[in-house]
């Protein structure tokens, strides 16, 4: 009964981070007229959480195998709740970015310690699972949290939808206190020793395939309100029933993901970003038709999702047999360079909507799709090679 209990707690704290993290996106154009900015000078916003969430994150998980997981992740709490409580305060632009800098330095630690508190909490047998499901509370996120926020947004302010995420921390928080397992193992070391990690060929092209396949997920994703409104042609209306859309179709990624750990991991991702990439190059093409456009959307939302729990174990299986003192910093890497994959992604983004046609963002998104794919398949044979 605890270990449920646990699992549903730890898909909440991705959950909140999502909402957090994602809903600036539904808001942004809210956010723009209110402080009277273009868009493209705002998806700033995206990449600098993203460049800092990446930056920080290894630094606090090394820096905090020096204290009990469970107070750390408590303290990290309450910086996330400051931080998020700012934002929804912020008068300004600038007030804004700082919010945005304080919530991204500690986001990324949150959900590295719940995933590795995950990963001793499940049965081994039920690990790819679980995994897949925290990761499935970034998309359930969209699913209910981006819309409620834009609808939030629209009718109020944008400044109540992040109230409604300070809300849900301090719950969060609450049932973290109650259920939070207190005794995970840890192997204290020093951070050059858990750094070593970061020389293992299989973990470099994993991290890097990570960031490639976030970049080309960012080049849309950051602009996707507009996409749907103004280059599809949808009403607001149907804009939030699509991201709702969008969010379901993440949790079929996300839980597709799981069921990929489970029979073959790494080496079955290939002929998705085989796939994403085609769709990627229709997408430009096939914009101005927008119910195959946003059909395009629905399937790139699935392929997004669907490396998470693959490359997450992988990492953990290799940390535990090669690298036991680089437990914690494994267990971040997914949320490191999949930030700054987003980071490249919506700056990339950003520069080229201010250049281009918004309708090119495919051909960009393309791009990061084949290095994926390349990538990708040079990892699925050094890991197998090196396994087995």
């Amino acid at each position: 009964m605890k270990y449920r209990l646990q699992s549903i707690l730890f898909v909440f704290v991705a959950f909140m981070l999502g909402c957090n993290e994602y809903m600036i996106v539904g808001v942004l154009p809210d956010i723009a007229a209110q402080y009277h900015d273009s868009l493209s000078q705002l998806g700033l916003l995206v990449t600098v959480f993203a460049l800092v969430y990446a930056i920080f994150t290894p630094i606090i998980t090394s820096l905090a195998n020096r204290w009990r997981r469970h107070h750390v992740l408590l303290a990290l709490m309450v910086v996330f709740f400051i931080g998020n409580t700012w934002t929804a305060l912020a008068s300004n632009f600038i007030s804004m970015l700082f919010s945005r800098v304080l919530t991204a330095t500690v986001a990324g630690a949150i959900i590295s310690i719940v995933l590795v508190m995950a990963s001793f909490v499940a049965p081994r047998e039920k690990r790819a699972s679980l995994v897949s499901w925290v990761f499935a509370g970034f998309s359930i996120a969209s699913v209910i949290g981006i819309p409620i926020g834009t609808v939030i947004s629209t009718t109020f302010s944008w400044h109540d939808s992040f109230w409604m995420i300070s809300g849900l921390t301090l719950f969060v928080f609450a049932a973290l206190v109650w259920l939070v397992p207190r005794d995970t193992p840890q192997f204290k070391s020093t951070l050059s020793k858990q750094f070593t990690l970061l020389k293992d060929s299989r973990i470099l092209l994993g991290v890097i395939f990570i960031v490639t396949v976030c970049a080309a997920d960012y080049t849309i994703y950051t602009y996707i309100r507009p996409l749907i409104t103004n280059e599809m042609g949808f009403s607001n209306t149907w804009l939030n029933w699509l991201l709702f859309g969008m969010g379901i179709f993440f949790i079929i990624g996300n839980k597709f993901g799981g069921w990929i750990a489970d029979n073959g991991g790494v080496n079955r991702l290939g002929i998705i970003y085989i796939a994403m990439t085609i769709l990627y190059l229709l997408f430009g093409p096939l914009l101005s038709f927008k119910w195959v456009a946003i059909t395009i959307v629905a399937l790139l939302c699935v392929a997004f999702s669907s490396y998470g729990s693959s490359t997450q174990l992988m990492f953990l299986d290799i940390a535990e047999k090669e690298y036991p003192q680089s437990l914690d910093l494994a267990s971040s890497l997914n949320s490191i360079f999949a930030n700054i994959g987003i980071s490249l992604g919506s700056f990339t983004a950003s520069q080229a909507v201010a250049l281009t046609p918004m309708r090119n963002l495919g051909y960009v998104g393309a791009v990061y799709s084949i290095a994926a794919t390349i990538l990708v398949f040079t990892l699925s044979k050094k890991y197998t090679a090196k396994r087995f």
